[in-house]
C-alpha cells in the first residue's frame, strides 16, 4: 500500500543555526517542499540583512534538496511602514513571541496592549503580512494558552484585515476561536495530536516529550484531532519540530521542544489511516496552507509505503520522538 503527498509543507519549523542547523535541516528539506522558518535565534532575526544571511545558511545545508525556506522576522513594536514594505519582499510572515514564554524569546513583546502594538500591526495589515503568534501568557502553565484567547480576540477585532495564525494550538478554546473570527487561523503539531500531559509526566518523566505550549487534556487533544482529521480549512500542519542536544533535554532544567522532523509524515499517515481519514491528509499537510498563505509551493511528490521503519535512537546529538520504536509507514521516495 502506498500514498503520495503533493508538496508537503511544514508551517512552523525550527532548524536552529550553525552545527545544529547542519544536523537537522536536511531531515525536513528531504521530504517537504517548504517550511515557515522560525526567527528566534540568538540574537533574533530582526533585520533584512540577518534574514538573508540566515536563509543562505539554510539553503547551503539542504544537500541540494528542492526546498523553499519561507522566512520570518521576529516581531518588534517599532518596525515602521517603510521597513516592512521592503521586508515583505523577503518574508512570508512575522512571528510574535511574548517575552520569556519559550526558547529564545526574552527579546519578545513584554506587553500585549493593542495600542502599544498598533503601529506595526496596522502596517502589517495594510501590507498583507501575516502575523504568527506564540499564544501564551505567563500564568499557570495549564491555563496560559486559554488565558491568551482574549488577546487573540482583541487582535482579531482591532485588525480585521490582518491574517493571524495561532501557532501550535493545544486547547479546545483555541479551536473554538477559529469559527468565531474570520481572520484567525491555526497550526497544529504532530505531537499535540498524539499526547496529553499524562504522557509527559503521568508516569516516569519523559523529557523528550516536554514542550511549550505543554500538552493538555484528553478533551483538548480530541478537538485538535477533530479539525485536523476533517480537513478543516483554517488549520494546517506545523511541526514545531524543535531540536535540542540530548544533554539539554536529559537534565535539570530540561529544554522545551519535541524533535519530530524525521518522522512527521510517516506518523501522520499512520494516524490518519487509524481514523480512516487518509483522503484528508493532503489538505492538512499542504492544500490548506497554500490557500491560507496564497502560496504556490515547489512541485514535489513524496510517496510513503506501508513498510515498517525503525526510528533511529538519535540524529547526531538530538533524540527524536519515537526513538528506537517501530512505525508502520516509511518514505519510499521523493520526486
Amino acid at each position: 500500500m502506498t500514498l503520495t503527498l503533493n508538496s508537503p509543507l511544514d508551517m512552523h519549523l525550527h532548524v536552529r543555526d550553525n552545527d545544529m542547523l547542519k544536523t537537522v535541516v536536511h531531515l525536513s528539506t528531504y521530504s517537504f517542499a517548504g517550511a515557515i522558518i522560525m526567527p528566534n535565534l540568538v540574537p533574533p532575526i530582526t533585520t533584512i540583512k540577518a534574514l538573508k544571511a540566515y536563509k543562505q545558511r539554510i539553503l547551503s545545508s539542504t544537500c541540494k534538496d528542492d526546498f523553499e525556506p519561507l522566512m520570518t522576522l521576529f516581531f518588534k513594536s517599532d518596525y515602521d511602514y517603510e521597513f516592512l514594505k521592503e521586508a515583505k519582499k523577503y518574508i512570508s510572515a512575522i512571528k510574535l513571541y511574548p517575552s520569556g514564554v519559550t526558547t529564545n524569546s526574552l527579546d519578545g513583546v513584554s506587553s500585549m496592549d493593542v495600542e502599544k502594538l498598533r503601529g506595526t500591526l496596522e502596517a502589517m495589515s495594510e501590507l498583507e503580512i501575516p502575523l504568527l503568534v506564540h499564544g501564551e501568557t505567563s500564568g499557570f502553565v495549564m491555563d496560559r494558552e486559554k488565558e491568551f484567547c482574549s488577546i487573540y480576540e482583541q487582535f482579531a477585532i482591532n485588525f480585521p484585515n490582518l491574517k493571524i495564525v495561532m501557532e501550535h494550538i493545544t486547547t479546545a478554546q483555541s479551536v473554538a476561536l477559529l469559527d468565531r473570527y474570520e481572520n484567525l487561523y491555526a497550526t497544529i503539531t504532530l505531537h499535540h495530536l498524539l499526547i496529553t500531559l499524562d504522557d509527559v509526566i503521568g508516569g516516569m518523566l519523559k523529557p523528550h516529550l516536554f514542550c511549550k505550549p505543554i500538552a493538555k487534556r484528553v478533551e483538548d487533544k480530541e478537538e485538535l484531532l477533530r479539525v485536523a482529521l476533517s480537513a478543516y480549512p483554517k488549520v494546517m500542519f506545523g511541526s514545531d519540530s524543535a531540536p535540542h542536544p540530548k544533554d539539554k533535554k536529559e537534565c535539570c532544567g530540561c529544554a522545551a521542544g519535541v524533535f519530530t522532523a524525521p518522522i512527521v509524515l510517516q506518523v501522520l499517515t499512520q494516524l490518519f489511516e487509524k481514523y480512516d481519514k487518509l483522503e484528508n491528509l493532503q489538505a492538512f499537510v499542504s492544500d490548506n496552507a497554500q490557500k491560507i498563505y496564497n502560496f504556490k509551493p515547489l512541485n514535489k511528490k513524496v510517496t510513503l509505503e506501508k513498510k515498517e521503519f525503525i526510528v533511529p535512537n538519535s540524529y547526531g546529538s538530538v533524540v527524536p520522538m519515537f526513538a528506537g520504536e517501530k512505525l508502520l509507514w516509511s518514505i519510499k521516495g521523493v520526486l
